[in-house]
């Protein structure tokens, strides 16, 4: 083991939550650690999502970090090149490039019970020993790619919005688009102009607000950058009207009327024809599906070479797609919106915690861990954007620098138990995390809107979203309550057997 790094935190992927984390833990005086990041770059989903059109729905001023402003943002809603050179930037300005491993793709993570430690085993065949691990690869890492009859035999080509092919020339094509989620709404417009035909394969229509998107003047930039205070002052303002629509999303569903009138008044300026307008009109209520942002997604569904297709894709046939309701198309080139593994993370594959199970086979009945971050079984061990941190309607952003309090905090304690220490979530303390969670969710849009959407598991449970506001989540991470966890100390020798690990209970 004495040839293999030992540091005392690793940090998994390098997107906004590994960064940040890896600024957290400079800023708490940690600097003996590192990133281990499986692609060539920084940048995480917004270095792998590059299709065309591929932008933010969050408005840029507050999808930043709160330590890191950025008072050059080009447009109130950034795109991803921005977005990613934003990441760039703070990997530079943080001196974070000294902890970067990159090409170093995560295969196992394992914990041994005697030493205390993590043992990371990289696909390049190196080896990291962590006291501690902080797992930041996200829920939008792994695309989802369907198992279609017939898909290996298409002659064209074919690929997933999260890995583009940039060499797929699409001009004059006839392309079939599967799926109309966020990637989707962006990649229709961008490629209709260019598509000799767009065949959309639409299993469930998503509600469309209009995307309030524009140029930020020079002199806001200016503003900005000369008073540091009015950029923060936008920030709080964007946060501040996305918490007063919280209550909306979680306790009061049928409020969310007007926000659907104004969406079909989104749609009927820019569809005329009653049956295309009947095809992409919702039946399940705003809000149960994350809302989408677009001005030009129905102007391209309007377009004469366009088709909508009702209907998700069933098999492929040479060059003809075949949907569900036995719809046919011939295409060129397909692609794939389908999304991503998100309640169900090939990432928890790989970590064996200290039963000798998998994350996955911990988390076979779904996903949940104590405060969004640490799963029972697995020591030292913490997820950034883990069980019920997403949201529906505001930044990411803000819950990772919630987590980050709890994951600095955490180190904290472990620095005062003094020693070899590790902190085990009580099986019980998730548990009752996890029930309040539910019990919360009960009455919320997703729960209640009438639509099957991805942040629900196999067994219809709701373990993406958090159900409140990022106020009530950044109170709920503020500090770690020792008493949901177990201290573990390395085994006592004359009581020592393989694979044992004693709780600092046991030792006093």
């Amino acid at each position: 083991m004495a040839q293999h790094e030992h540091v005392r935190v690793a940090v998994i992927g390098s997107g906004f939550g590994g960064l940040g984390a890896a600024v957290r833990l400079r800023r708490e005086g940690i600097t003996d650690f590192v990133i281990l990041e499986r692609a060539g770059s920084v940048g995480g989903t917004w270095r792998d999502n590059s299709y065309p059109g591929c932008a933010c729905d969050v408005p840029s001023h507050l999808y930043s970090f709160s330590f890191a402003p950025n008072p050059e943002w080009p447009r109130t809603f950034s795109g991803q090149e921005h977005i990613r050179a934003y990441l760039e930037h703070v990997a530079d300005t943080f001196g974070l490039r000294a902890h970067l491993r990159l090409n170093h793709e995560v295969t196992q993570m394992r914990w041994d019970n005697d030493e205390l430690h993590w043992v990371i085993d990289s696909a390049n065949g190196t080896t990291v020993v962590a006291d501690v691990v902080v797992s930041a690869t996200g829920p939008l890492s792994d695309p989802k790619m369907p198992d279609i009859p017939g898909l290996a035999d298409f002659p064209g080509k074919v690929f997933h919005s999260a890995r583009w092919d940039h060499d797929a020339d699409l001009t004059g094509k006839r392309v079939a688009m599967i799926g109309t989620g966020a990637s989707a709404i962006q990649i229709v417009p961008a490629i209709q102009p260019k598509a000799g035909k767009l065949t959309l394969f639409q299993r469930t229509p998503p509600w469309v607000m209009p995307r309030m998107d524009r140029k930020i003047s020079g002199l806001e930039r200016t503003l900005h950058r000369a008073l540091p205070v009015t950029g923060t002052a936008r920030r709080g303002l964007l946060w501040g009207i996305r918490e007063l629509q919280v209550s909306a999303f979680t306790k009061h569903p049928d409020q969310l009327g007007l926000v659907e009138r104004i969406a079909k008044s989104n749609m009927a300026r820019a569809i005329k024809d009653p049956a295309l307008r009947a095809k992409v009109t919702p039946s399940y209520r705003i809000g149960c599906k994350r809302i989408l942002l677009s001005s030009t997604y129905y102007p391209a569904l309007a377009q004469p070479n366009v088709d909508v297709v009702a209907s998700g894709l069933a098999e492929v046939r040479g060059n003809t797609v075949v949907a569900s309701d036995g719809t046919e198309a011939e295409v060129d080139v397909i692609i794939f919106g389908t999304g991503f593994h998100v309640t169900d993370m090939p990432i928890a594959e790989r970590v064996v915690g200290a039963e000798g199970i998998t994350l996955t086979e911990s988390w076979k009945d779904g996903m949940q861990a104590l405060r969004g971050a640490s799963a029972a079984g697995f020591p030292n061990w913490m997820t950034i954007i883990g069980p019920n941190t997403g949201l529906g309607n505001s930044s990411m952003i803000l819950m990772i620098e919630s987590q980050l309090n709890y994951m600095a905090d955490y180190l904290r304690q472990l620095d005062l138990l003094g020693g070899k220490a590790a902190l085990d979530a009580r099986p019980s303390a998730v548990n009752t995390w996890n029930r309040r969670v539910q019990d919360r969710m009960k009455r919320t849009v997703w729960n209640t809107g009438g639509c099957n959407s991805w942040y629900l598991d196999a067994n219809g449970r709701n373990t993406t979203v958090w159900p409140g506001t990022t106020s009530e989540f950044r109170r709920a991470t503020r500090t770690v309550d020792m008493a949901e966890y177990q201290i573990l100390r390395p085994p006592v020798p004359t009581q020592r057997r393989a694979g044992d690990t004693v709780s600092e209970e046991a030792v006093r």
